[in-house]
This record gives structure tokens, C-alpha cells and sequence, in this order.
């Protein structure tokens, strides 16, 4: 069971800092605030966003705000080395060292201004990976209460049953969308459900607002006609054929378009009807299901 209950939608921060939007002090701090006017008290970091930045400026942002702690969930990822000024690192590649986790995770604990994080998540599997060694790490910052509920991200069943015989995995956040549904056909999900893990998708509007394909042209095509039908936009739509998955898949969010940050929990609410979840998916693969 997990400790934390996160938000339907979650926040995802990596695009909020020097990669993408260089958001003042000042502006994140509104963004914190937008979010949970809007329902959205989650948000999902990374050690590395912003080449090693954004978590202390989210975390500068978050004690600007004087937010109560308790009224947000933190969610954190460590283990991948990234090329950086602010790392010595020759090239890029994993540890989940039981010293490092630990170490990772109170210097995410600085950044962020905060005393704990609600989910800590291994970033990527990494083949040197020693389950014994990541659940002495988990443990330990469990007892001493700098995590509330551990996961993975981007890990197979596989390798999440290596894990999870050692400890408790609560959440696995992997690539989840209408362009990218292999979660639900390769048994990921499958595995999830059954031990209780709770699935999050990043990039969940996957490439349709990115790329010009045959896949995409069907898809915009087909939402046109779904927009009129629901009078929700596109990306709501996308977002609750997500949701209305079984396996109960959190989408990570990274806009910071403020009509958009207004609309996302609508699509929590929102459910298709089984022939418009089921032509999403058909128009997705190009053919009708088998």
C-alpha cells in the first residue's frame, strides 16, 4: 500500500528550467500556485532537470510561496549521471550505488527546500543494478523518513519483479500515450495491476502535436470529430483515454500554458465512450483491432 495519494494529474518540472522555459523564481512560484488552484498538488522532478538546477529552483520557488509542505506531493528521480558543468561525469551513465541513492536523495531533500519526498523513483534500469544493495538505500531513507513510497521509471516487469523481491515498489513511470501504447499490449500494465503498483506516463500526448506522420494526420483527424462531439480540446481527450485504463496511469504533465493548466483535471472526469476509446487506439495502429 502507498503512503502518499498523489493527484490525478501530476505536474512534471522538467521543462520548467534552463531546458526549456527559463521560468523566473517569481513565475514557478505562480506555477505552484496555478497547479493546485487547479487541482494539481503533485509534481514530478528529476535530479538531473536542468542540468542539475531545477530542483533548487523549485525549491527557492516553493519556500517563496509559503505553501504548508503538506498541501503538496514532491516526486523525485535518481540514477542517471548526465554530462554536466555541475557533475563530474566523462560520460553519461547509471549508479544506484546504495551511497549514492542516499546521497542523491538528501541533496534532492536541500534542493528542494523540503524534509521528505513523497516517491522516490530509480530513473532508468541500469545493467549493474544490485537489487540487494537499492533496498538497504530505500530502507534506510524510509526509517528515517526522508521517503514516503518508493519506485521505478522506464523499468520492465522484469526488472521490476527484481526489485520489487527485495522491496516495495509502489509506482513505475513510464512512456504512456495514443502514439506510444505498448505499456498496455506487452504486458507492463498487466504486471502493475496485479502487485499493486501504480502506473505514471510521461509524455502522455505523445507525438501528436509533434510530428507530422501518417499516425498523427489519423489521429488530429479523428479528435476534430471527437472535440465536436465532447466539446473538450484535444489534448483532454488524449489525457482521458489515458485515465480510463484500468491499470489507473497518473499522467505527468509538462505544460505551463496557463488555459491548458485549467482544463487538465477535466479530463479526470471525463470518460469515452468504449467505440471513441477503442477508434483512438485503431487510429493510432493504422487497422482496426484484431
Amino acid at each position: 500500500m502507498t503512503k502518499t495519494k498523489l493527484s490525478p494529474i501530476v505536474a512534471g518540472t522538467m521543462n520548467w528550467g534552463i531546458w526549456d522555459k527559463k521560468l523566473s523564481m517569481t513565475e514557478m512560484a505562480h506555477m505552484i500556485h496555478l497547479c493546485l488552484e487547479n487541482g494539481i498538488s503533485t509534481f514530478d522532478h528529476a535530479d538531473i532537470y536542468g542540468s542539475y538546477t531545477t530542483e533548487s529552483e523549485f525549491g527557492k520557488a516553493f519556500a517563496s510561496s509559503k505553501i504548508p509542505r503538506e498541501k503538496i506531493q514532491l516526486v523525485s528521480k535518481c540514477g542517471i549521471q548526465h554530462i554536466s558543468p555541475n557533475r563530474d561525469n566523462k560520460i553519461k551513465h547509471y549508479n544506484y550505488d546504495r551511497n549514492y541513492i542516499i546521497w542523491s536523495v538528501e541533496n534532492s531533500l536541500a534542493n528542494l527546500n523540503t524534509d521528505y519526498l513523497d516517491v522516490l523513483l530509480l530513473h532508468r534500469p541500469s545493467p549493474l543494478m544490485q537489487a540487494d544493495e537499492i533496498a538497504e538505500a530505500v530502507e534506510k531513507l524510509k526509517s528515517e523518513g526522508k521517503i514516503l513510497d518508493f519506485g521505478l521509471s522506464n523499468f520492465t516487469a522484469s526488472q521490476t519483479e527484481l526489485i520489487r523481491q527485495k522491496t516495495t515498489v509502489s509506482y513505475n513511470q513510464v512512456q504512456f500515450s495514443a502514439t506510444h501504447f505498448e505499456p498496455m499490449l506487452d504486458g507492463s500494465f498487466d504486471y502493475m495491476q496485479i502487485h499493486n503498483i501504480i502506473p505514471m506516463s510521461w509524455n502522455p500526448l505523445g507525438s501528436i502535436f509533434r510530428e507530422d506522420t501518417d499516425q498523427t494526420r489519423r489521429l488530429k483527424k479523428l479528435l476534430a470529430r471527437l472535440v465536436d462531439k465532447y466539446h473538450y480540446g484535444s489534448d483532454t481527450l488524449l489525457l482521458a483515454w489515458i485515465i480510463q485504463h484500468p491499470a489507473g496511469v497518473i499522467p505527468v504533465a509538462g505544460t505551463v500554458n496557463v488555459a491548458r493548466i485549467q482544463a487538465l483535471m477535466t479530463a479526470a472526469a471525463l470518460k469515452l465512450e468504449p467505440e471513441d476509446w477503442f477508434a483512438i487506439w485503431a487510429e493510432s495502429m493504422g487497422n482496426d483491432v484484431p
